[in-house]
């Protein structure tokens, strides 16, 4: 028996190749590739920033959009002569003259560099849509995108009419 063992053990010191660790060229292989996938990750995800920006001001807008809807449910004859801002102190803390309020719990600011929301009231307001110019009603969320940051131009959207395009044409954010 014991000399058997001794015969497995001449074979395994036999063929055992004794190994240190990686060579250079596998690791240069595994940076590379390594490399390959980070590059793919951030050309994929490029998009995702602009995207991100148009999802919050949709999520938003329906967020007062459905405020104003529970505020006229539960007050239906208190919200006719509204103005804009009568609106918001109307919908958002520390309102409570009205029943049911608050209704949302802190006014959405979203990236008040790229948009603004409010609530038409019932001055006069306007809104466009593919540059068309539209009076919205009393109680419309209204979404105000600035197109070019540096030179301050925006464009208002009624987001109750034109849900889609209200936060269709914001710029990408970076």
């Amino acid at each position: 028996m014991m000399e058997s063992y001794r015969k497995l053990q001449a074979k395994r010191s036999a063929t055992e190749v004794e190994e240190s660790g990686f060579t250079l060229i596998e690791l240069l292989i595994v940076i590379v590739v390594l490399g390959i996938l980070a590059a793919i990750v951030v050309f994929a995800l490029s998009g995702v920033t602009g995207q991100s920006t148009t999802a919050a001001c949709q999520s938003d807008a329906k967020t007062v959009g459905i405020a104003v809807a529970a505020l006229q449910a539960e007050n239906p004859t208190s919200f006719q002569t509204y103005t804009s801002a009568q609106w918001q102190t109307n919908l958002s803390p520390p309102a409570t003259a009205l029943i049911g309020a608050p209704f949302v719990q802190s006014w959405p600011t979203g990236n008040s560099q790229y948009y603004t929301i409010s609530v038409a009231g019932s001055g006069v307001n306007t809104a466009t849509k593919d540059a068309t110019s539209v009076t919205p009603s009393n109680g419309d969320v209204i979404v105000t995108s600035v197109q070019n940051k540096t030179a301050g131009v925006a464009n208002t959207y009624d987001a109750t009419v034109y849900p889609v395009e209200a936060c269709q044409h914001l710029p990408s954010g970076s």
